[in-house]
């Protein structure tokens, strides 16, 4: 520890451009690095679902649920398996033991539902597979569409931005609320279908023969093998009223004949509503990893410029319901505003009692430290979170303990008539190892939490990882930094010859010098140190009232 004291002073200049650099690139970092609300934890959880339009709840248990169980049992690893029912759809959540691999449990899973497809009814959805994840799962922002438009013209606009959203890299899905599935109808006129000789059968068995791919094979020439196409599936409304149905004499009865053709959507199973108007609203889900509140912007520009486009009706308005990006861009500034604020007051505590020079020394200990644990927590792939400013914030308090300290002792060392270097050098060897070992006891209380299992362990393992970082980086700059700024800088704080000479004889024990709260403080432990039984025994009775307040006053 003093080598690299002595190393780190006799080499003044590195050290200042190594400071600089870790600055500029702590800035930049800060810029750069990722920012989201929640933490990108990943949760042993799998969930499968799949969907059959109008069964009711008992029959989604007896065809969807069941058949899903039963292959899914045969999975390792599984720590709780949740199966749900409902109207029109069926559901099974799995949940892994902790440390499981989940990219082979995926694998495991979606081989299982594979299986269980030939035992679904046909006509059920097919059935998804999602891995769980606190991020990703989230919204981000959620944008409604709403006004006196037609529904499929919402529809259509909110399709749009889907497909030009999930184009770009930050944005991992977008969900349409409101949306529903375009259908056909083709209604049927009985007295018609009648008049010649049709049934629902035929109209049925009609539509299904002739909307179906057909594999026409090759042919064979002289110059090579061609690939035959036999158009045999429905590409419009058109292919549909012009489908043949029955030849009555030298008239073919075609659908528009018999029956009316339309577009239209399936039955709403939810609906959309803002302001008393219908709406869509786009569910937009960013990527882990990603910045929020970049994601949030590009989201919001994408739809500013299809607004101003002329496809866009004048009566077709945007409202943004949710913008989770908000509360992070509060934290961040209030993030900002607490090391303004801090480093002001502690500039102002400083300035008042050692000096404006020191006081400078000891305010640029506060951005230093921070920069660099964000420069730390970028290099782990770790981004920025509530955790993360959480943990800042609280670390605000303890990251000019040890500046203080050797600032303070160089500072009464230039008193006595020692040279700056000198004195800088004698306080952070004096110090080094008092703040080495405050530092690791706080650390120490907060290193258990990295040891927590589960996932609460991976949630709450940020505020350790961050405490560790910004802390180490305030004892770096505390004998290291600091000292060498000093050693350039530093200048004690002006003293009259009886204040001097009452600090010379405070310094050889001789309290009796003191005044204010250094006498207030001398006093009160002289008394305490004479009565140690009496101090211990009140700690603990105080310690037990606290506890019997908690437990009673809650």
């Amino acid at each position: 520890m003093y080598a690299l004291i002595d190393a780190a002073l006799s080499r003044s200049r590195t050290i200042l451009t190594l400071l600089v650099m870790l600055i500029i690139a702590g800035v930049g970092t800060y810029l750069t690095i990722p920012k989201e609300s929640s933490p990108d934890i990943t949760i042993p959880i799998i969930y499968v679902s799949v969907g059959h339009q109008g069964i009711s709840p008992l029959d989604a248990e007896r065809l969807l649920v069941r058949p899903i169980e039963q292959e899914l049992r045969s999975i390792e690893g599984v720590k709780k398996m949740t199966a749900t029912a409902s109207e029109g759809h069926g559901s099974v959540t799995l949940e892994f033991v902790a440390g499981s691999d989940l990219n082979k449990a995926m694998t495991d899973v979606r081989e299982a539902v594979d299986l269980a497809k030939s035992k679904l009814p046909q006509d059920a959805d097919d059935p998804t597979v999602n891995e769980v994840t606190l991020a990703s799962e989230q919204p981000v922002l959620s944008v409604a569409l709403y006004g006196t438009v037609p529904e499929r013209t919402i529809v259509q606009i909110g399709r749009q931005l889907q497909d030009r959203l999930e184009a770009f890299k930050q944005i991992l899905e977008v969900d349409i609320a409101g949306d529903r599935e375009d259908i056909v109808e083709v209604i049927v006129d009985p007295l018609l279908m009648e008049s010649y000789g049709l049934d629902q059968g035929d109209i049925y068995n009609l539509i299904a023969a002739s909307n179906r791919v057909v594999a026409a094979g090759f042919v064979d020439t002289g110059y090579g093998r061609f690939s035959v196409k036999v158009p045999s599936v429905f590409a419009s409304l058109q292919d549909v009223m012009e489908l043949p149905v029955k030849v009555d004499g030298k008239e073919v009865i075609t659908f528009a004949d018999v029956a009316t053709i339309r577009r239209s959507f399936r039955d709403p199973e939810s609906f959309a509503r803002l302001d008393g108007e219908s709406a869509v609203v786009l569910d937009v889900k960013k990527r882990a990893g990603e910045n929020i509140i970049e994601s949030v912007g590009l989201v919001k520009a994408v739809i500013e410029r299809a607004m101003q486009t002329d496809q866009w009706p004048d009566n077709l308005l945007v409202k943004y319901t949710y913008d989770d990006s908000k509360d992070v861009d509060m934290m961040l500034t209030d993030l900002q505003n607490n090391v303004l604020s801090a480093i002001i007051l502690v500039v102002i505590v400083i300035i008042a009692i050692l000096g404006v020079r020191t006081a400078l020394l000891v305010g640029i200990s506060i951005p230093g430290s921070f920069l660099t644990g964000l420069l730390v927590l970028s290099v782990f792939g770790l981004t920025v979170n509530i955790v993360v400013l959480f943990s800042l914030i609280m670390a605000v308090g303890m990251l000019v303990d040890g500046a203080i300290v050797v600032t303070e002792f160089a500072d009464r060392k230039m008193q006595e008539g020692v040279p700056r270097d000198q004195a800088y050098r004698e306080a952070a060897k004096r110090m080094a190892w008092p703040i080495t070992a405050s530092t690791a006891t706080t650390l120490a209380a907060f290193a258990p939490l990295l040891f927590w299992p589960d996932t609460t362990g991976e949630f709450m393992k940020y505020l350790p990882l961050t405490l560790i970082a910004t802390l180490s980086a305030s004892l770096v700059m505390a004998l290291i930094f600091v000292p060498v700024l000093g050693s350039l800088v530093g200048k004690p704080q002006y003293m009259n010859l009886k204040t001097q000479r009452r600090m010379q004889e405070i310094h050889e024990g001789n309290f009796e010098k003191a005044t204010g709260i250094t006498w207030l403080y001398y006093h009160t432990l002289a008394i305490a140190i004479k009565h140690p039984l009496k101090v211990l025994l009140s700690a603990v009775l105080m310690a037990f009232a606290v506890g019997f307040a908690t437990t009673r006053l809650g």
